[in-house]
């Protein structure tokens, strides 16, 4: 049996692309391996360096990356990687906080800290006329941080309210729920952002012995793309980042996210409207199963947003969604006044990709626009510097993020058939809102 997805929904913005994605796909596919070649990978004393270079471009992004994510914290200092990264980057002990901002502004240059489950990142943005001066600075305060009191304190302030804040947003809320039941007794568990009470405990002393434990060539990734020489740029490395000590840092797999039954979890709040999410697992990047599920979850996007928002009128976003963690989830959630006959409405698509077989032609319009979305949003160096260092980090290594293009139009029906029916169950849901109606049948069968 095949199943017709509605072509209305997809026309005009494949039609809008049109040209782009043509170009998309054959420029990808026939320059693939002329990319990957203008790729270099560098070894200065145990610390891998990534060089892929634009010529011409006039600027230069990069990335410092600390491996290890939530395996690198416990709950008693959750957050420190954080907190030392972004106050790390404020000053160095001998660049005052004030000649960094002075600096980096003039020269149109820009560093920022974030933090994600698997691993961190130090980013950097300069032009090619200024990066020498810029990445004297970038090495330096990261190398000799100043870890001044008054820098600590206002980052400390700054994540404290973030994190105050994120309890009022019932999106937020409802995270953070669904986080402690799906992470208990798993690495991620441990909150790479923060909790209050560690944040507010964290001190100048505890930021300079975890920077002193993470600065180690074997827990460290760089990542440049740009109009860069590899040689010069390992010459500069060298002289900064590769005099750290190597350590003896190992990447080990994440264990697996617990999904052998579906779940329901409720927290009675009073709004508006209601949220609810299901979670499900999802291949990691770099599985074999990873590309046909991004797929799979495109068109099931689609599929929801047609049901439940167009024919249903249940709700203006609801969404289909997939991350990209080394343990990995995709979900389903929708904010409604009527979640039982949403969360149906729901389920009944996920069992349409499970049981019929899709047209190869809407596979290959959804291939096309999803791509074409993906290699815009990789044109930037940044972007690009992303891309690779998640798939060196997480995909099993930076060659695969060439590969995306040729695995996404390899994707098959039977493909989608397989893939909904391998990951698309056992649904664990959390529910905000009001509570007295709700049907637990309709979440867990």
């Amino acid at each position: 049996m095949s199943l017709k997805v509605t072509r209305k929904a997809f026309l005009l913005p494949i039609l809008f692309f049109a040209t782009v994605t043509a170009f998309a796909q054959e420029s990808k596919l026939d320059d693939f391996a002329a990319q990957a070649a203008q790729v270099t990978e560098i070894d200065v004393n145990g610390l891998k360096v990534i060089v892929k270079r634009r010529v011409n471009s006039p600027t230069i992004a990069g990335g410092l990356f600390v491996r290890g994510g939530a395996r690198n914290i416990n709950e008693k200092n959750a957050g420190i990687e954080s907190l030392m990264l972004s106050t790390a980057i404020d000053a160095g002990k001998t660049l005052p906080r004030q000649t960094v901002r002075r600096e980096i502004a003039s020269m149109g240059s820009a560093f920022g800290a974030s933090v994600t489950n698997d691993f961190s990142v130090v980013s950097f943005g300069s032009t090619r006329q200024n990066f020498d001066r810029a990445w004297e600075i970038y090495s330096e305060v990261l190398l000799n941080p100043a870890f001044a009191e008054e820098d600590i304190k206002r980052n400390r302030e700054g994540i404290l309210t973030g994190l105050r804040e994120a309890g009022t947003v019932p999106e937020s809320a409802l995270e953070t729920l669904q986080e402690r039941v799906i992470y208990a007794g798993h690495p991620y568990a441990n909150d790479v952002n923060g909790t209050i009470a560690t944040i507010g405990s964290l001190t100048a002393s505890d930021l300079r012995a975890y920077h002193k434990s993470v600065m180690e060539t074997s827990r460290l990734l760089l990542v440049f793309v740009g109009d860069l020489d590899a040689d010069q740029l390992k010459t500069k490395i060298a002289a900064t980042f590769g005099k750290l000590p190597r350590g003896t840092y190992k990447e080990t797999p994440y264990p697996t996210l617990n999904f052998s039954k579906g779940t329901l979890d409720i927290a009675q709040r009073t709004l508006p409207t209601n949220y609810v999410k299901g979670i499900f697992a999802a291949p990691a990047p770099g599985d074999p199963d990873y590309y046909a599920m991004r797929v799979a979850m495109s068109i099931l996007q689609t599929l929801v947003y047609q049901e439940v928002r167009g024919r249903l009128q249940l709700s203006y976003a609801p969404d289909a969604d997939m991350s990209n963690f080394s343990a990995n989830t995709a979900s389903i959630s929708v904010s409604t006044n009527d979640p039982n006959r949403a969360i149906v409405a729901m389920r009944d698509q996920i069992k349409l990709l499970q049981s019929n077989k899709l047209n190869e032609e809407v596979i290959d319009e959804i291939a096309a626009f999803f791509l074409t979305r993906h290699y815009l949003g990789q044109e930037t160096s940044g972007a690009q510097v992303g891309e690779l260092a998640r798939y060196e980090l997480v995909g099993g290594g930076w060659r695969n993020s060439f590969e995306f293009l040729k695995g996404v139009r390899a994707v098959t029906a039977r493909d989608i058939q397989t893939v909904a029916n391998k990951y698309m169950k056992n649904l664990r849901f959390f529910y905000l809102g009001n509570t007295t109606d709700i049907n637990r049948a309709v979440y867990v069968p």
